[in-house]
């Protein structure tokens, strides 16, 4: 999953075209590196799943 992929997804869930988006194990790591280095990660919910995978959310409010 390169960076601009990731970044389309995030914005997607931001703008509200995806509800949520589920990230398996194996693309968690360079997924998340993007995540990370956003400005509005904290709007950016992780829901951790059996298996290794999560499902995304992007949230109005910014958590503490």
């Amino acid at each position: 999953m390169t960076e601009n992929e990731v970044n389309e997804i995030l914005d997607q869930l931001r703008d509200g075209v995806l509800a949520e988006y589920y990230v398996t194990n194996e693309d968690f790591l360079p997924f998340r590196t993007v995540l990370v280095n956003r400005e509005d990660f904290k709007h950016f919910r992780g829901i951790a799943q059996r298996g290794g995978g999560v499902i995304y959310e992007y949230q109005s409010d910014p958590r503490s």
